[in-house]
């Protein structure tokens, strides 16, 4: 009974002493910022938009700073239709990061032009300034070209055949056997007739993402305004996008006539998760940190 008495009297004068500031309270630790971005991230990329947002409000609410963050939420909240939080977070944006705010907007509008993007098997009227980017794919062990990419680039002859005066920029790293895609890609269609002088190599990407960071690049080096995509009509929505968020003005979206019928109707919302998922990458947001 003593002992219980002056337990009691001992919580109570640390109790008062706490209060009063004289001994400090403990620390409680909260979460981690990086560690609830880096969850978010995995559970979009695992299609689990829900959770992943929730992962963000509570790393915005213990870092309030956080514009990654904050426009990674505003994009993730404009794919779930959720209007208030998107206009939430883009006024948070704004007031911390207008640059970031900006060109979460344009995201935003990219995917929007990108999901009503209408496969198109036929050759765009394009000028000298206008170039013709052509994204590769995986080649065979032996660094021989897959039907699919045989596909796209008999698209790609078609569109070279049609603006004699355009670059043509052959995009995909990846290498099998020593041959990187886009070296792969140059020798078909030179060997089809199309000069060498006319096309700038990009051999170092290995995904969309790169393939449209990379060829913008060159695009701007050099002095090439705008581009027409060519691709597989199930790929043409996520190029477009990212090529958009790059910074490249798209013109056209020239595609392979293999499968076309079945990617003409615009993407699910489930359908578009991937475009998003490009789209943050392309803008720059970490997708682990």
């Amino acid at each position: 009974m003593v002992t219980r008495r002056i337990r009691t009297i001992l919580l109570a004068v640390l109790t008062a002493l706490a209060l009063s500031g004289a001994v400090a309270a403990p620390a409680v630790a909260g979460p981690d910022p990086d560690d609830l971005y880096n969850s978010a991230q995995r559970h979009f990329a695992a299609g689990d938009d829900a959770a992943g947002r929730a992962d963000l409000r509570a790393l915005i609410g213990a870092a309030p700073d956080d514009a990654e963050a904050i426009a990674l939420q505003a994009l993730w909240s404009h794919y779930a239709g959720d209007r208030p939080a998107v206009d939430d977070a883009m006024r948070r944006l704004a007031g911390l990061d207008p640059a970031r705010a900006h060109g979460t907007r344009r995201v935003m509008d990219a995917i929007g032009a990108a999901v009503g993007t209408l496969p198109n098997p036929l050759p765009a009227l394009i000028g000298p300034q206008t170039a013709i980017v052509v994204l590769g794919y995986g080649l065979l062990p032996d660094g021989a070209l897959r039907p699919e990419l045989v596909h796209r680039l008999n698209a790609a002859w078609v569109q070279a055949v049609a603006a004699p005066f355009s670059r043509v920029v052959l995009t995909g790293g990846n290498p099998q056997n020593g041959v990187a895609e886009a070296d792969a890609m140059a020798g078909f269609l030179i060997g089809r007739g199309i000069p060498a002088s006319r096309i700038i190599v990009e051999n170092r990407a290995g995904s969309t993402v790169q393939n449209a960071l990379f060829s913008t690049d060159l695009l701007r080096d050099a002095g090439l305004t705008s581009a027409v995509v060519v691709t597989s009509p199930n790929h043409i929505r996520r190029a477009v996008a990212d090529f958009i968020v790059a910074g490249t003005a798209v013109v056209g979206a020239m595609v392979s006539l293999e499968q076309l019928v079945s990617n003409l109707p615009p993407p699910s919302r489930a359908g578009q998760r991937g475009i998003y998922l490009d789209a943050t990458r392309t803008f720059r947001l970490a997708a682990s940190r």
